[in-house]
């Protein structure tokens, strides 16, 4: 039965008694219909389509949700395409072409990395790799299409990096990812280069900051009781790196030992990481509640754990007077401090998973040391002195040597 498809009769039609799918025609505009589903959930969905022939079959496309588009916009709409089909354009073909040339931006980095790994130097793939694939740098470029990324997005990335993770390594994975977008532009995979424009981070911009006791004890009494705070707590009393925490499992922790292992593929050298806690830090892990099928202890969703930094550093900040700090700037301090309370520098490189230093080359090969009870020890005195400072009485630096 012919019928004029507008508001009254879109929301008037109903499934026909026994059918599940059902289109209804408007009778002035051939082409233009409107299709009403029963979904699973007992739902009735009603959408706009337009349907034509093109390339020898019979082609239908959905115009959109009859709960959200209007009939007489769909009608224009139907009507415009209905007119490029007239001019032998086939809509929906345009539009599966469109999706099929819309390279992804992680796959885009699958081909340029197994190009670069022809003829990369093996230290500077590891970069393009780590820069270019790790969650912690471009998280929210992997999923979208070259030609959708923009300066903003860039920019909001690199200004996390930064926060997080200081100048330096905001430039270098810049220039890592400036280096991918030219490679894109140069096969037409995008249209421009999105670094373009965005900061470059000067070199010789290094970061020196380490907090003082009295701002390490503000920061300390501005963390409220959520994940944020309890991250900011744990970062301050381990050295670990923000992501080495913000990403922490349960399945890494032995409450009854006191330890957390970090695992090859969490920590920034790839090697495992095994530390003996301090009970200041364990009594956080403690307060932290386990939610039912997630390993993870902090975010609420997602794979990576923790993910809200900028926002959460910002109302941090806002409950603060101290001079601009970073994340990083607290494994800086933990380092400092211990090496002024007479811990020796080799403990201190053990306790942070620092590769270089006493085990850099040859050294690193023969001396196998753990460290594991001189590490404990050096976690344990550092816990104390900052207990001490929050509870203000810290005592004078004394030269101990942790045995």
């Amino acid at each position: 039965m012919g019928m004029i498809l507008d508001r009254q009769t879109v929301s008037a039609l109903t499934l026909p008694e026994g059918k599940s799918t059902a289109f209804f025609w408007d009778s002035q505009l051939k082409g233009f219909g409107l299709k009403v589903r029963c979904e699973a959930d007992g739902a009735i969905r009603k959408s706009f389509v337009v349907q034509y022939r093109a390339n020898g079959g019979q082609r239908r496309r959905k115009l959109g949700d009859a709960a959200k588009l209007g009939a007489d916009a769909a009608r224009k709409k139907a009507l415009a395409m209905l007119g490029k089909v007239a001019e032998g354009v086939d809509p929906a073909g345009e539009r599966e072409a469109e999706r099929k040339s819309a390279l992804i931006f992680s796959d885009a980095v699958a081909q340029y990395l197994a190009l670069t790994a022809r003829e990369a130097r093996p230290q500077t793939q590891k970069l393009h790799t780590l820069y270019l694939t790790s969650p912690k740098y471009f998280a929210s470029l992997h999923k979208l299409p070259l030609d959708k990324i923009t300066p903003s997005h860039v920019a909001e990335c690199l200004d996390a990096i930064d926060l997080n993770s200081g100048k330096a390594t905001a430039r270098q994975t810049r220039l890592h990812l400036s280096g991918f977008f030219v490679w894109a532009l140069k096969r037409q995979h995008c249209q421009i280069n999105p670094t373009i424009g965005t900061e470059t981070f000067a070199a010789g911009d290094g970061r020196e900051r380490v907090l003082t006791n009295d701002e390490l004890r503000d920061v300390w009494n501005a963390c409220g009781d959520d994940d944020f705070g309890s991250i900011v707590k744990l970062l301050i009393l381990t050295g670990c790196r923000r992501q080495e925490i913000g990403g922490l499992r349960w399945s890494e922790i032995d409450l009854k030992a006191g330890t957390i292992t970090l695992p090859p593929e969490r920590t920034k050298n790839g090697h495992e990481h095994k530390l003996t806690l301090p009970d200041a830090a364990l009594d956080i892990i403690h307060s932290v509640p386990q939610r039912v099928g997630r390993d993870l202890l902090f975010g609420s969703h997602g794979v990576t754990g923790f993910t809200a930094w900028i926002v959460a550093k910002d109302a941090l900040d806002k409950r603060l007077n101290i001079a601009e700090w970073r994340l990083h700037d607290l494994r800086r301090t933990c380092v400092t401090g211990m090496a002024e309370l007479g811990i020796a520098p080799h403990y201190i490189e053990a306790v942070v998973n620092h590769a270089g230093g006493h085990k850099g080359g040859v050294a690193g090969i023969y001396n196998r040391a753990t460290y594991a009870p001189q590490m404990r020890n050096a976690l344990a005195m550092w816990a104390d002195h900052i207990a001490s400072i929050i509870s203000g009485t810290e005592n004078k630096i004394v030269t101990l040597r942790v045995s």
